[in-house]
């Protein structure tokens, strides 16, 4: 499956592959699967008990849940139904990142013309786009990819946080650093301690063999940061 371009907010291209025809619809059968059972199971309780199939607790405890499956798990997993739990699948928007509730509901609601009431003609759209996506998916502007492709997405959106389209780097010598280094001195920032902080600063001032021109040394760490993140998009 060919991968996805996209440039985010943060000016960073990344890819993500799609998941492919046949996972989503390995991830839709397991669902199916998940609301029969659920609905049959209470379907028996209820036959074998005095509860009106009518009432207000046969409606909110067996009706609804299996109606509002997928954007209720999607809502509260964060993109997952148990399905594409299973098979590794999340939804997320088309710019890398999460949807909102607004557009999980949008494309459940468009279930009704990608699903079975219309002969699947979703299926037919995912065939004929390249990025694999039914009509919901192209209404809310979400895509469906393989979760290892998301978790890199996760965390090339982390490492690009800072930059902006007029920045002007301050040390050429930080596009040096490894990404492991960078990462070290962004934990060491995020933890707050001046003493780490402190010795961290001099280490990095002797492996760049640099003269800093910041006063601080959470400035000077800073910048070194956002500097290396800087070198890394030219490299992009």
């Amino acid at each position: 499956m060919a991968e996805k371009s996209i440039v985010t907010g943060q000016y960073v291209r990344i890819s993500q592959t799609p998941a492919s025809v046949g996972e989503r619809m390995l991830a839709q059968v397991i669902d199916w699967v998940i609301q029969v059972a659920y609905f049959l199971m209470w379907a028996q309780i209820v036959r074998k008990t005095d509860f009106d199939p009518s009432s207000l607790f046969v409606i909110v405890v067996i009706v609804l849940p299996v109606l509002l499956y997928c954007p209720l798990c999607e809502i509260l997993s964060g993109g997952q139904t148990i399905g594409k739990w299973i098979v590794k699948l999340r939804v997320i928007m088309a710019d890398g990142t999460l949807p909102s509730p607004a557009a999980y509901l949008l494309r459940w609601l468009l279930m009704i013309a990608d699903g079975p009431l219309l002969g699947y003609v979703g299926v037919l759209v995912m065939i004929l786009n390249r990025n694999n996506q039914r009509l919901g998916d192209m209404a809310a502007g979400t895509l469906v990819v393989k979760l290892r492709s998301y978790s890199k997405i996760q965390v090339s959106l982390d490492e690009y946080d800072y930059l902006t389209r007029d920045y002007h780097p301050t040390y050429p010598q930080a596009a040096d650093l490894s990404l492991e280094q960078v990462d070290v001195i962004r934990r060491t920032l995020d933890s707050g301690a001046s003493e780490r902080i402190g010795q961290l600063s001099q280490k990095v001032q002797q492996i760049l063999s640099v003269s800093r021109r910041e006063s601080e040394d959470e400035f000077f760490l800073r910048r070194i940061v956002r500097d290396y993140q800087y070198y890394a998009l030219e490299e992009i």
